[in-house]
Protein backbone atom coordinates (compact mmCIF):
# COMPACT_ATOMS: atom_id res chain seq x y z
CA UNK A 1 0.00 0.00 0.00
CA UNK A 2 1.15 3.52 -0.78
CA UNK A 3 -0.20 6.87 0.42
CA UNK A 4 -0.12 9.63 -2.21
CA UNK A 5 -0.94 13.28 -1.49
CA UNK A 6 -2.96 14.39 -4.51
CA UNK A 7 -4.39 17.93 -4.53
CA UNK A 8 -4.32 18.14 -0.76
CA UNK A 9 -5.93 14.72 -0.23
CA UNK A 10 -4.31 11.55 1.04
CA UNK A 11 -5.08 8.64 -1.37
CA UNK A 12 -4.31 5.03 -0.44
CA UNK A 13 -3.20 3.14 -3.55
CA UNK A 14 -3.00 -0.66 -3.55
CA UNK A 15 -1.24 -2.83 -6.17
CA UNK A 16 -4.62 -3.91 -7.47
CA UNK A 17 -5.63 -0.28 -7.93
CA UNK A 18 -2.41 0.52 -9.78
CA UNK A 19 -2.91 -2.35 -12.20
CA UNK A 20 -6.56 -1.47 -12.92
CA UNK A 21 -6.48 1.43 -15.41
CA UNK A 22 -4.81 4.32 -13.46
CA UNK A 23 -5.67 7.84 -14.50
CA UNK A 24 -3.17 10.06 -16.26
CA UNK A 25 -2.45 12.10 -13.11
CA UNK A 26 -1.92 8.93 -11.07
CA UNK A 27 0.39 7.46 -13.71
CA UNK A 28 2.48 10.66 -13.83
CA UNK A 29 2.64 10.85 -10.05
CA UNK A 30 3.72 7.21 -9.76
CA UNK A 31 6.34 7.67 -12.46
CA UNK A 32 7.71 10.72 -10.63
CA UNK A 33 7.75 8.75 -7.40
CA UNK A 34 9.70 5.89 -8.98
CA UNK A 35 12.17 8.36 -10.53
CA UNK A 36 12.84 10.00 -7.17
CA UNK A 37 13.30 6.62 -5.53
CA UNK A 38 15.75 5.67 -8.24
CA UNK A 39 17.76 8.84 -7.67
CA UNK A 40 17.82 8.20 -3.91
CA UNK A 41 19.02 4.63 -4.37
CA UNK A 42 21.71 5.78 -6.80
CA UNK A 43 22.87 8.40 -4.27
CA UNK A 44 23.07 5.81 -1.52
CA UNK A 45 24.98 3.49 -3.83
CA UNK A 46 27.51 6.23 -4.58
CA UNK A 47 27.88 6.90 -0.85
CA UNK A 48 28.56 3.23 -0.14
CA UNK A 49 31.08 3.00 -2.98
CA UNK A 50 32.88 6.10 -1.69
CA UNK A 51 32.95 4.69 1.83
CA UNK A 52 34.31 1.36 0.58
CA UNK A 53 36.97 3.13 -1.49
CA UNK A 54 37.97 5.16 1.55
CA UNK A 55 38.16 2.00 3.62
CA UNK A 56 40.34 0.24 1.01
CA UNK A 57 42.63 3.28 0.89
CA UNK A 58 42.93 3.26 4.68
CA UNK A 59 43.73 -0.47 4.65
CA UNK A 60 46.43 -0.02 2.02
CA UNK A 61 47.93 2.89 3.96
CA UNK A 62 47.97 0.80 7.11
CA UNK A 63 49.72 -2.08 5.29
CA UNK A 64 52.35 0.27 3.90
CA UNK A 65 53.04 1.71 7.33
CA UNK A 66 53.32 -1.76 8.86
CA UNK A 67 55.79 -2.82 6.17
CA UNK A 68 57.87 0.33 6.71
CA UNK A 69 57.87 -0.33 10.44
CA UNK A 70 59.07 -3.90 9.95
CA UNK A 71 61.90 -2.75 7.65
CA UNK A 72 62.99 -0.12 10.17
CA UNK A 73 63.05 -2.65 13.02
CA UNK A 74 64.98 -5.13 10.86
CA UNK A 75 67.68 -2.58 9.94
CA UNK A 76 67.97 -1.50 13.57
CA UNK A 77 68.55 -5.10 14.66
CA UNK A 78 71.24 -5.51 12.00
CA UNK A 79 73.06 -2.38 13.16
CA UNK A 80 72.89 -3.48 16.77
CA UNK A 81 74.22 -6.95 15.97
CA UNK A 82 77.09 -5.49 13.89
CA UNK A 83 78.06 -3.11 16.68
CA UNK A 84 78.23 -5.98 19.15
CA UNK A 85 80.37 -8.04 16.74
CA UNK A 86 82.79 -5.15 15.97
CA UNK A 87 83.02 -2.99 19.11
CA UNK A 88 84.81 0.37 18.82
CA UNK A 89 88.32 0.63 20.28
CA UNK A 90 89.83 3.71 21.86
CA UNK A 91 86.98 5.85 20.80
CA UNK A 92 87.76 5.30 17.08
CA UNK A 93 85.34 6.70 14.57
CA UNK A 94 83.23 3.91 13.10
CA UNK A 95 81.20 6.02 10.70
CA UNK A 96 77.62 4.89 10.52
CA UNK A 97 77.99 2.50 13.44
CA UNK A 98 78.37 5.30 16.05
CA UNK A 99 74.76 6.52 15.77
CA UNK A 100 72.83 3.75 17.50
CA UNK A 101 71.32 6.10 20.07
CA UNK A 102 70.20 8.53 17.41
CA UNK A 103 68.69 5.75 15.35
CA UNK A 104 66.90 4.34 18.35
CA UNK A 105 65.40 7.74 19.29
CA UNK A 106 64.38 8.38 15.71
CA UNK A 107 62.85 4.92 15.59
CA UNK A 108 60.88 5.62 18.77
CA UNK A 109 59.52 8.87 17.29
CA UNK A 110 58.54 7.11 14.06
CA UNK A 111 56.80 4.39 16.00
CA UNK A 112 54.81 6.96 18.05
CA UNK A 113 53.70 8.81 14.89
CA UNK A 114 52.72 5.58 13.16
CA UNK A 115 50.83 4.37 16.28
CA UNK A 116 48.86 7.64 16.49
CA UNK A 117 47.98 7.47 12.79
CA UNK A 118 47.02 3.83 13.16
CA UNK A 119 44.65 4.60 16.07
CA UNK A 120 42.87 7.31 14.06
CA UNK A 121 42.51 4.97 11.07
CA UNK A 122 41.19 2.20 13.27
CA UNK A 123 38.52 4.56 14.67
CA UNK A 124 37.49 5.59 11.15
CA UNK A 125 37.36 1.97 10.00
CA UNK A 126 35.32 1.01 13.06
CA UNK A 127 32.76 3.77 12.34
CA UNK A 128 32.50 2.66 8.72
CA UNK A 129 31.95 -0.96 9.71
CA UNK A 130 29.22 0.07 12.15
CA UNK A 131 27.49 2.08 9.45
CA UNK A 132 27.62 -0.82 6.98
CA UNK A 133 26.22 -3.22 9.56
CA UNK A 134 23.41 -0.76 10.28
CA UNK A 135 22.60 -0.48 6.58
CA UNK A 136 22.47 -4.25 6.19
CA UNK A 137 20.24 -4.60 9.25
CA UNK A 138 17.76 -1.91 8.19
CA UNK A 139 17.56 -2.88 4.53
CA UNK A 140 16.93 -0.81 1.42
CA UNK A 141 13.69 0.75 2.71
CA UNK A 142 15.42 2.60 5.51
CA UNK A 143 18.53 3.65 3.61
CA UNK A 144 17.12 7.09 2.88
CA UNK A 145 17.08 7.89 6.62
CA UNK A 146 20.65 6.78 7.37
CA UNK A 147 22.18 10.01 6.10
CA UNK A 148 20.17 11.96 8.69
CA UNK A 149 20.96 9.73 11.67
CA UNK A 150 23.55 10.92 14.22
CA UNK A 151 26.85 9.11 14.02
CA UNK A 152 28.28 7.52 17.14
CA UNK A 153 31.92 8.20 17.81
CA UNK A 154 33.82 6.16 20.34
CA UNK A 155 36.02 8.39 22.40
CA UNK A 156 39.62 7.31 22.79
CA UNK A 157 40.77 6.48 26.29
CA UNK A 158 43.33 9.29 26.18
CA UNK A 159 40.57 11.80 25.35
CA UNK A 160 38.32 10.98 28.30
CA UNK A 161 38.29 13.78 30.85
CA UNK A 162 38.65 12.98 34.48
CA UNK A 163 35.45 13.37 36.46
CA UNK A 164 35.54 16.65 38.37
CA UNK A 165 33.50 16.97 41.53
CA UNK A 166 31.42 20.10 41.96
CA UNK A 167 32.45 20.19 45.58
CA UNK A 168 36.14 19.96 44.71
CA UNK A 169 35.75 22.67 42.08
CA UNK A 170 34.51 25.16 44.67
CA UNK A 171 37.07 27.55 46.20
CA UNK A 172 39.19 25.73 48.76
CA UNK A 173 37.59 22.39 47.86
CA UNK A 174 34.61 23.18 50.09
CA UNK A 175 30.88 23.03 49.43
CA UNK A 176 29.15 25.73 47.43
CA UNK A 177 28.75 28.88 49.57
CA UNK A 178 25.00 29.30 49.07
CA UNK A 179 22.87 26.13 49.03
CA UNK A 180 19.38 26.74 47.59
CA UNK A 181 17.70 26.66 51.01
CA UNK A 182 20.16 28.93 52.82
CA UNK A 183 20.58 32.68 52.83
CA UNK A 184 23.43 34.11 50.81
CA UNK A 185 26.55 35.06 52.70
CA UNK A 186 26.31 38.50 51.09
CA UNK A 187 23.52 39.37 53.56
CA UNK A 188 25.97 39.04 56.44
CA UNK A 189 23.61 37.27 58.83
CA UNK A 190 26.48 35.69 60.75
CA UNK A 191 27.58 39.11 62.00
CA UNK A 192 24.07 40.64 62.24
CA UNK A 193 22.11 40.81 65.49
CA UNK A 194 19.24 38.37 65.08
CA UNK A 195 18.18 34.73 65.17
CA UNK A 196 16.58 32.03 63.06
CA UNK A 197 12.93 31.47 63.91
CA UNK A 198 12.33 28.57 61.52
CA UNK A 199 13.27 25.82 61.64
CA UNK A 200 13.88 26.02 65.41
CA UNK A 201 17.40 25.25 66.65
CA UNK A 202 16.09 22.20 68.52
CA UNK A 203 14.48 20.76 65.39
CA UNK A 204 15.63 17.12 65.02
CA UNK A 205 13.05 15.71 62.62
CA UNK A 206 13.84 14.52 59.09
CA UNK A 207 14.77 16.90 56.30
CA UNK A 208 11.26 16.92 54.84
CA UNK A 209 9.79 18.12 58.13
CA UNK A 210 12.13 21.12 58.16
CA UNK A 211 10.06 22.67 55.37
CA UNK A 212 6.64 24.21 55.95
CA UNK A 213 4.05 23.80 53.19
CA UNK A 214 0.35 24.66 53.51
CA UNK A 215 -1.71 21.48 53.89
CA UNK A 216 -3.73 20.70 50.78
CA UNK A 217 -6.75 19.70 52.88
CA UNK A 218 -7.04 23.07 54.69
CA UNK A 219 -10.31 25.00 54.36
CA UNK A 220 -9.44 28.01 56.54
CA UNK A 221 -6.39 30.31 56.80
CA UNK A 222 -5.61 29.16 60.36
CA UNK A 223 -6.02 25.42 59.65
CA UNK A 224 -2.47 24.03 59.67
CA UNK A 225 -0.92 27.50 59.41
CA UNK A 226 2.49 28.57 60.70
CA UNK A 227 2.72 31.47 63.15
CA UNK A 228 6.03 32.81 64.50
CA UNK A 229 6.57 35.46 67.16
CA UNK A 230 8.76 38.43 66.21
CA UNK A 231 10.06 39.39 69.64
CA UNK A 232 11.71 42.60 70.74
CA UNK A 233 10.05 45.07 68.38
CA UNK A 234 10.33 48.70 69.42
CA UNK A 235 8.62 51.22 67.13
CA UNK A 236 10.75 54.15 68.31
CA UNK A 237 13.94 52.24 67.50
CA UNK A 238 12.61 50.96 64.17
CA UNK A 239 11.72 54.48 63.07
CA UNK A 240 15.35 55.51 63.55
CA UNK A 241 16.70 52.44 61.73
CA UNK A 242 17.84 50.51 64.79
CA UNK A 243 16.53 47.59 66.83
CA UNK A 244 14.82 44.56 65.35
CA UNK A 245 13.54 45.80 62.00
CA UNK A 246 14.29 43.14 59.36
CA UNK A 247 12.47 39.93 58.46
CA UNK A 248 14.08 37.52 55.97
CA UNK A 249 12.34 34.49 54.47
CA UNK A 250 13.79 31.83 52.18
CA UNK A 251 11.01 30.23 50.16
CA UNK A 252 10.07 28.54 46.92
CA UNK A 253 6.85 28.85 44.90
CA UNK A 254 6.30 26.19 42.19
CA UNK A 255 5.52 27.19 38.63
CA UNK A 256 1.91 25.97 38.92
CA UNK A 257 1.20 27.95 42.09
CA UNK A 258 -1.49 30.59 41.63
CA UNK A 259 -0.79 32.54 44.83
CA UNK A 260 0.62 32.56 48.35
CA UNK A 261 0.72 35.11 51.15
CA UNK A 262 2.07 36.09 54.55
CA UNK A 263 1.00 38.59 57.22
CA UNK A 264 2.65 40.67 59.92
CA UNK A 265 0.21 41.36 62.72
CA UNK A 266 0.46 43.25 65.98
CA UNK A 267 -0.45 42.09 69.47
CA UNK A 268 -4.10 41.19 69.80
CA UNK A 269 -4.58 40.53 66.08
CA UNK A 270 -7.60 38.28 66.77
CA UNK A 271 -6.71 35.47 64.36
CA UNK A 272 -6.31 37.19 60.98
CA UNK A 273 -8.83 39.92 61.85
CA UNK A 274 -6.27 42.76 62.03
CA UNK A 275 -3.17 42.74 59.80
CA UNK A 276 -0.50 45.45 59.68
CA UNK A 277 1.19 44.13 56.54
CA UNK A 278 0.04 41.62 53.91
CA UNK A 279 2.30 40.23 51.14
CA UNK A 280 0.49 38.40 48.32
CA UNK A 281 1.93 37.54 44.85
CA UNK A 282 -0.74 36.34 42.39
CA UNK A 283 0.63 34.70 39.26
CA UNK A 284 -2.50 34.47 37.11
CA UNK A 285 -4.45 37.57 38.13
CA UNK A 286 -4.35 40.47 35.64
CA UNK A 287 -1.21 39.15 34.02
CA UNK A 288 0.51 38.54 37.36
CA UNK A 289 0.80 41.08 40.14
CA UNK A 290 2.13 41.59 43.65
CA UNK A 291 -0.28 43.04 46.19
CA UNK A 292 0.66 44.51 49.58
CA UNK A 293 -2.15 45.63 51.84
CA UNK A 294 -3.44 45.92 55.39
CA UNK A 295 -6.56 44.71 57.17
CA UNK A 296 -8.43 46.56 59.89
CA UNK A 297 -11.46 45.21 61.73
CA UNK A 298 -11.68 42.38 59.20
CA UNK A 299 -11.81 44.75 56.19
CA UNK A 300 -9.03 44.91 53.63
CA UNK A 301 -7.69 48.32 52.71
CA UNK A 302 -6.69 49.68 49.31
CA UNK A 303 -3.95 47.41 48.04
CA UNK A 304 -0.69 48.59 46.49
CA UNK A 305 -0.06 46.59 43.30
CA UNK A 306 3.03 46.00 41.21
CA UNK A 307 3.21 43.89 38.02
CA UNK A 308 5.21 40.68 38.42
CA UNK A 309 6.80 41.33 35.04
CA UNK A 310 8.70 44.28 36.57
CA UNK A 311 9.97 42.26 39.55
CA UNK A 312 12.47 39.42 39.97
CA UNK A 313 10.99 36.06 39.01
CA UNK A 314 9.13 34.60 42.00
CA UNK A 315 7.27 31.55 40.68
CA UNK A 316 9.06 28.48 39.31
CA UNK A 317 12.43 29.23 40.94
CA UNK A 318 14.47 26.86 43.09
CA UNK A 319 14.36 29.43 45.89
CA UNK A 320 13.89 33.15 46.51
CA UNK A 321 14.72 35.53 49.34
CA UNK A 322 12.08 37.91 50.67
CA UNK A 323 13.10 40.78 52.96
CA UNK A 324 10.64 43.03 54.79
CA UNK A 325 12.06 46.02 56.65
CA UNK A 326 10.04 48.15 59.07
CA UNK A 327 11.05 51.81 59.17
CA UNK A 328 9.55 55.24 59.80
CA UNK A 329 7.77 55.30 56.43
CA UNK A 330 6.27 51.81 56.38
CA UNK A 331 7.06 48.26 55.31
CA UNK A 332 9.68 48.03 52.54
CA UNK A 333 9.60 44.83 50.45
CA UNK A 334 12.70 43.39 48.75
CA UNK A 335 12.77 40.26 46.56
CA UNK A 336 16.26 38.89 45.87
CA UNK A 337 17.69 42.24 46.90
CA UNK A 338 15.44 44.34 44.61
CA UNK A 339 13.21 46.99 46.21
CA UNK A 340 9.76 46.02 44.89
CA UNK A 341 7.14 47.90 46.88
CA UNK A 342 6.32 49.79 50.06
CA UNK A 343 3.23 49.78 52.25
CA UNK A 344 3.11 53.01 54.22
CA UNK A 345 1.94 52.76 57.82
CA UNK A 346 -1.85 52.86 57.91
CA UNK A 347 -2.18 51.97 61.59
CA UNK A 348 -0.24 53.57 64.40
CA UNK A 349 2.49 51.23 65.60
CA UNK A 350 2.45 50.29 69.31
CA UNK A 351 4.42 52.93 71.25
CA UNK A 352 5.81 50.41 73.78
CA UNK A 353 8.10 47.45 73.07
CA UNK A 354 6.10 44.40 72.08
CA UNK A 355 6.05 41.34 69.85
CA UNK A 356 4.74 41.18 66.31
CA UNK A 357 3.47 37.95 64.78
CA UNK A 358 4.42 36.49 61.43
CA UNK A 359 1.58 34.45 59.90
CA UNK A 360 1.72 31.97 57.03
CA UNK A 361 -1.95 31.21 56.24
CA UNK A 362 -2.90 27.90 54.64
CA UNK A 363 -5.65 29.40 52.44
CA UNK A 364 -7.04 32.76 51.43
CA UNK A 365 -10.16 34.25 52.98
CA UNK A 366 -12.35 32.13 50.70
CA UNK A 367 -10.70 28.80 51.50
CA UNK A 368 -8.68 28.53 48.29
CA UNK A 369 -5.40 26.70 48.99
CA UNK A 370 -2.03 28.41 48.82
CA UNK A 371 0.96 26.65 47.30
CA UNK A 372 4.53 27.40 48.36
CA UNK A 373 7.27 26.17 50.70
CA UNK A 374 9.08 28.03 53.49
CA UNK A 375 12.66 26.93 54.19
CA UNK A 376 14.05 29.47 56.66
CA UNK A 377 12.95 32.57 58.59
CA UNK A 378 15.32 35.10 60.21
CA UNK A 379 14.41 38.09 62.38
CA UNK A 380 16.75 40.77 63.68
CA UNK A 381 18.47 44.05 62.84
CA UNK A 382 20.06 45.11 59.59
CA UNK A 383 20.84 48.57 58.18
CA UNK A 384 18.08 50.09 56.10
CA UNK A 385 18.28 48.94 52.48
CA UNK A 386 16.01 51.51 50.80
CA UNK A 387 17.88 53.97 48.60
CA UNK A 388 17.23 57.62 47.88
CA UNK A 389 15.73 57.02 44.43
CA UNK A 390 12.30 55.45 44.95
CA UNK A 391 10.86 56.38 41.55
CA UNK A 392 10.38 52.75 40.52
CA UNK A 393 9.02 51.45 43.83
CA UNK A 394 5.28 50.79 43.98
CA UNK A 395 3.53 52.43 46.94
CA UNK A 396 5.97 55.30 47.45
CA UNK A 397 4.48 58.80 47.37
CA UNK A 398 6.50 59.85 44.34
CA UNK A 399 5.37 56.78 42.42
CA UNK A 400 1.63 56.83 43.08
CA UNK A 401 -0.66 57.06 40.08
CA UNK A 402 -1.95 60.61 39.94
CA UNK A 403 1.20 62.41 41.05
CA UNK A 404 2.10 61.84 44.73
CA UNK A 405 0.44 63.68 47.60
CA UNK A 406 -2.63 65.84 47.33
CA UNK A 407 -1.83 69.43 48.40
CA UNK A 408 -5.18 70.13 50.08
CA UNK A 409 -6.62 66.71 51.02
CA UNK A 410 -5.96 64.97 54.34
CA UNK A 411 -6.31 61.29 55.18
CA UNK A 412 -7.75 60.75 58.69
CA UNK A 413 -7.29 57.18 59.98
CA UNK A 414 -7.74 55.26 63.21
CA UNK A 415 -11.42 56.15 63.56
CA UNK A 416 -14.01 53.81 64.98
CA UNK A 417 -15.83 51.63 62.48
CA UNK A 418 -19.25 52.94 61.48
CA UNK A 419 -22.22 51.63 59.58
CA UNK A 420 -24.33 53.42 56.98
CA UNK A 421 -26.45 55.04 59.69
CA UNK A 422 -23.41 56.70 61.28
CA UNK A 423 -21.98 58.25 58.12
CA UNK A 424 -23.82 61.56 58.56
CA UNK A 425 -22.74 61.87 62.19
CA UNK A 426 -19.10 61.20 61.29
CA UNK A 427 -19.23 63.75 58.46
CA UNK A 428 -20.80 66.41 60.73
CA UNK A 429 -18.16 65.78 63.41
CA UNK A 430 -15.24 66.23 61.00
CA UNK A 431 -16.81 69.27 59.34
CA UNK A 432 -17.00 71.01 62.73
CA UNK A 433 -13.42 70.01 63.61
CA UNK A 434 -11.96 71.30 60.30
CA UNK A 435 -14.38 74.25 59.83
CA UNK A 436 -11.83 77.04 60.13
CA UNK A 437 -9.44 75.41 57.63
CA UNK A 438 -12.03 75.12 54.86
CA UNK A 439 -12.54 78.78 53.99
CA UNK A 440 -15.96 80.40 53.52
CA UNK A 441 -17.56 77.16 52.34
CA UNK A 442 -16.02 75.00 55.06
CA UNK A 443 -14.12 71.72 54.68
CA UNK A 444 -15.29 68.96 52.31
CA UNK A 445 -15.51 65.60 54.12
CA UNK A 446 -15.82 62.16 52.48
CA UNK A 447 -16.72 59.21 54.73
CA UNK A 448 -16.81 55.71 53.15
CA UNK A 449 -19.33 53.25 54.54
CA UNK A 450 -18.04 50.50 56.87
CA UNK A 451 -14.64 52.17 57.15
CA UNK A 452 -12.31 53.42 59.83
CA UNK A 453 -10.97 56.40 57.88
CA UNK A 454 -12.16 59.57 56.12
CA UNK A 455 -10.90 62.24 53.70
CA UNK A 456 -10.98 65.97 54.48
CA UNK A 457 -10.27 68.61 51.82
CA UNK A 458 -9.45 72.11 53.04
CA UNK A 459 -9.13 75.50 51.33
CA UNK A 460 -5.41 75.57 50.49
CA UNK A 461 -2.10 73.83 51.03
CA UNK A 462 -1.28 76.33 53.77
CA UNK A 463 -4.50 75.44 55.62
CA UNK A 464 -3.66 71.75 55.26
CA UNK A 465 -0.30 72.37 56.95
CA UNK A 466 -2.03 74.24 59.81
CA UNK A 467 -4.55 71.43 60.30
CA UNK A 468 -1.78 68.85 60.45
CA UNK A 469 0.09 70.87 63.05
CA UNK A 470 -2.88 71.83 65.26
CA UNK A 471 -5.06 68.70 65.16
CA UNK A 472 -2.31 66.05 65.22
CA UNK A 473 -3.00 65.29 68.87
CA UNK A 474 -6.73 64.86 68.25
CA UNK A 475 -6.68 62.86 65.00
CA UNK A 476 -4.19 60.54 63.36
CA UNK A 477 -3.78 61.95 59.88
CA UNK A 478 -1.41 62.72 57.05
CA UNK A 479 -1.51 63.98 53.49
CA UNK A 480 -3.78 61.94 51.21
CA UNK A 481 -2.55 60.56 47.90
CA UNK A 482 -3.66 62.15 44.68
CA UNK A 483 -5.88 59.61 42.99
CA UNK A 484 -6.36 59.24 39.25
CA UNK A 485 -9.71 61.02 39.64
CA UNK A 486 -8.06 63.97 41.38
CA UNK A 487 -5.43 64.25 38.65
CA UNK A 488 -8.06 64.11 35.91
CA UNK A 489 -10.21 66.66 37.71
CA UNK A 490 -7.31 69.08 38.10
CA UNK A 491 -6.38 68.72 34.43
CA UNK A 492 -9.97 69.43 33.42
CA UNK A 493 -10.17 72.50 35.64
CA UNK A 494 -6.84 73.79 34.27
CA UNK A 495 -8.04 73.27 30.69
CA UNK A 496 -11.31 75.07 31.39
CA UNK A 497 -9.47 77.98 33.03
CA UNK A 498 -7.10 78.26 30.05
CA UNK A 499 -10.03 78.19 27.60
CA UNK A 500 -11.89 80.86 29.58
CA UNK A 501 -8.79 83.04 29.65
CA UNK A 502 -8.29 82.66 25.92
CA UNK A 503 -11.95 83.51 25.28
CA UNK A 504 -11.76 86.67 27.38
CA UNK A 505 -8.71 87.82 25.42
CA UNK A 506 -10.48 87.30 22.09
CA UNK A 507 -13.54 89.20 23.33
CA UNK A 508 -11.40 92.11 24.47
CA UNK A 509 -9.54 92.28 21.16
CA UNK A 510 -12.82 92.22 19.18
CA UNK A 511 -14.13 95.19 21.19
CA UNK A 512 -11.04 97.24 20.29
CA UNK A 513 -11.40 96.30 16.65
Amino acid sequence: HKSINLCGREIMVTPATLRANPTREEAELLALYETVKGYEKEAEKLKRNAAMAKQREADEKFKREQQALKKTKKSAKKRKAHSEEFPSAGGADLGDFDSDDDDDSALDEDQEDIAATTDADEHAMEEERQKQQLEEALGDKAQENIAFMPSLKRKAVSEVDEEVSLIQSAPGGEALPTPPRDFSESYGLEEAAGSYLFPPPTFVEDEKSRIWTPPSTANHPSEGDLELELTGFNSSLARSGSGNNTLMIKFSAPSDSSRFSLNIAGPGHRDYFDVLFHFNPRQFQKGGQLIVNDKQEGIWGMGVTAPLSALPIIFGQISCTLIVQINADGFDVFVNGIHCSRLEHRTQLPPDPCSFFLQFPSTDDYGSPENWSVFKVWWGHKPLMAGNDLSGVAGCNNNVTGGGLHPKKLFVSGLSKITEEGVDLRRAELERAFRKYGGPQGATVTVPVNSTYAFVEVESERQADLALAELQSQYRMNRARRSRYDATQEEREAAEAAAAKAGSKEEASSEWD
